[in-house]
């Protein structure tokens, strides 16, 4: 059936649009359903994509202004604020996994040139996916959850050096290695050059201008994220490269977040055009033939990545459980695994059935860690005991903690409500003693009357170091059912005879920890929701009988 183009971009939106709402049904990203759209659109279903321009140049954008809010919300804070695990972690994970993934490719019997480009896919994993999914968990401000954005924040600056470098070798500059590499070394030292001088005087200037109009504001950032990417491919490097460069010379702005927040709805549409565009080109003449790569590699991405995680956390000390929570969130492959292979494919170094293989496993990957990470704390409790290999062993208990004198409260977590809970207990004159898992909280709390102290609440051990004999009440701040109860055993084990008051998210979260015995437990989000409505009454004079 040959359709004009609009009434056939009219007909795959809506199409898009229930397989989206059917995805969302099953909890899974809509990723999954739009490169299905595309397959079921392309010249393996109706053939109204096979050779549609617009949807490609639509494509090209929606890749553009993705890197480009990449690069503006590049945040370099979160990753020192979690310490050297997020690099170590983020450098080794992609470090281990390209060489096995390599290692394995060419064990399947794969070219070195197709075994390099998968193995680098399999490294890199979906940033908007996870954030997506913690927040919706209520996990982003835990640890595991600071730790896994901040080593995938080092594989999205891997993978734009990735890029660099492939659109460098792709390129024909009729000369020697040597004359070639200069030439590339020049136009990329010409292009950071321009965009420092238009960092350093240009934006300064103009940004305060355009910014008294919101929507003058928008149309600057893609005009501009567009610009610099049509710069850098005319320049030799690919678009995706200068896009990211453009949102990195607005990184420092105080206009980066307005902007950002208004292009995330625009990018979340256009790249619904590139997983259709993807879908489109794939071939499935040798699915069958790679039905065998594709499972194992797979299972490598769903297996073996989160376990490299755990292996280098184990390493820096971590518990086990949280470095399993934080490498579920690798057990798949990204978007920029597909734009990878796309570049790759458009340089003419892999073929289309290599793209075919790669986006398969992205599609299994994807969908399948989806339900690992929503159902995390279940999987943990059924995987324990065989995870319980790199706990780390052969460690002494952590010395004893010297305070000055007696202490009142130990407490646990210095996050949000953990902080606010230290300052009034310590201004009240309690003597406390706060436990964080996390250094830089630690470090950060030097509150009069507040000792603090580098733990977890799950550490058995630790607790043999804290003065549980002298205090008369342990508090836990963190909202994190599993976490309260393993302390709560701990506690027991220890014959703690005090006051325990723990802290739920829910009240069913409430009620299963009363009935393990809980002396008392903290309800956040309900005092809060009371002491708000009884403040609104106050101020309503009493008149409204609906508070």
């Amino acid at each position: 059936m040959d359709l004009h183009p609009f009434p056939t971009i009219a007909i795959i939106l809506a199409i898009a649009t229930v397989v989206g709402l059917i995805a969302v049904r099953l909890r899974q990203p809509l990723i999954v359903a739009f490169i299905g759209v595309g397959i079921a659109v392309g010249p393996v279903g109706t053939g109204w994509v096979a050779t549609d321009n617009t949807i490609e140049l639509l494509a090209r954008l929606g890749i553009a202004i993705l890197l480009f809010l990449v690069g503006l919300r590049l945040d370099l804070n979160m990753i020192r604020n979690t310490g050297p695990v997020a690099v170590a972690t983020g450098l080794g994970q992609v470090l281990f996994t390209s060489v096995i993934g390599y290692l394995i490719a060419l064990a399947l019997g794969m070219d070195s040139v197709t075994a390099l480009y998968i193995a680098v896919a399999l490294t890199f994993s979906s940033t908007i996916i996870i954030v997506k999914l913690l927040s919706d968990k209520r996990e982003l401000d835990q640890l595991h959850g600071r730790i896994a954005v901040g080593f995938l924040i080092v594989q999205d600056i891997v993978v734009v050096l990735v890029m660099i470098a492939l659109t460098a070798f792709g390129q024909d500059t009729g000369g020697s290695l040597g004359t070639g590499i200069a030439v590339v070394l020049l136009k990329g030292l010409a292009l950071l050059g321009g965009m420092w001088l238009l960092t350093r005087y240009v934006l300064p200037w103009i940004l305060p201008r355009i910014a008294s109009s919101q929507e003058l504001l928008v149309l600057f950032g893609v005009s501009y994220a567009v610009s610099v990417a049509a710069l850098s491919e005319w320049m030799g490097f690919s678009s995706e490269v200068g896009a990211f460069l453009a949102g990195v010379s607005l990184a420092g702005t105080p206009y980066r977040d307005a902007l950002g927040a208004r292009l995330v709805s625009l990018r979340d549409f256009l790249l619904l055009f590139f997983f259709l565009d993807l879908g489109a080109r794939l071939e499935f003449a040798d699915a069958a033939s790679q039905i065998r790569e594709a499972a194992v590699f797979s299972a490598f991405v769903l297996i073996g990545n989160p376990l490299i995680v755990i292996m280098i956390m184990a390493a820096m000390r971590y518990p086990v459980r949280v470095g399993f929570l934080a490498g579920l969130t690798v057990a798949q492959i990204s978007e920029f695994s597909l734009i990878l292979a796309a570049l790759g494919l458009s340089l003419g170094h892999i073929t289309s059935a290599t793209v075919s293989l790669i986006t398969v496993v992205g599609l299994i990957t994807i969908g399948l860690s989806t339900y690992m990470i929503l159902y995390s704390h279940q999987l943990y409790d059924r995987l324990r005991r065989w995870l319980a290999v790199f706990e780390r062993r052969g460690v002494r208990p952590p010395d004893p903690v010297s305070t000055d004198g007696d202490v009142d409260i130990i407490l646990f977590g210095l996050g949000r409500f953990g902080s606010h809970l230290a300052d009034r207990l310590t201004g009240a004159g309690y003597r406390v003693l706060a436990v964080d898992f996390d250094p830089y909280v630690v470090k950060a709390h030097t509150i009069d009357g507040l000792t603090t102290m580098y733990g977890s609440a799950e550490d058995i051990h630790l607790l043999e170091a804290l003065p549980l004999d002298r205090a008369r009440y342990v508090v836990s701040a963190i909202p994190v059912l599993p976490i309260n109860l393993a302390l709560m055993d701990g506690l027991r084990q220890h014959q703690f005879a005090g006051t325990v008051v723990l802290t739920a998210h829910t009240r069913h979260d409430a009620e299963l920890l009363r009935a393990a015995g809980v002396t008392a437990v903290l309800e956040p989000f309900s005092d809060a929701a009371e002491a708000t409505s009884s403040m609104l009454d106050g101020l309503l004079g009493g008149n409204d009988d609906r508070l």
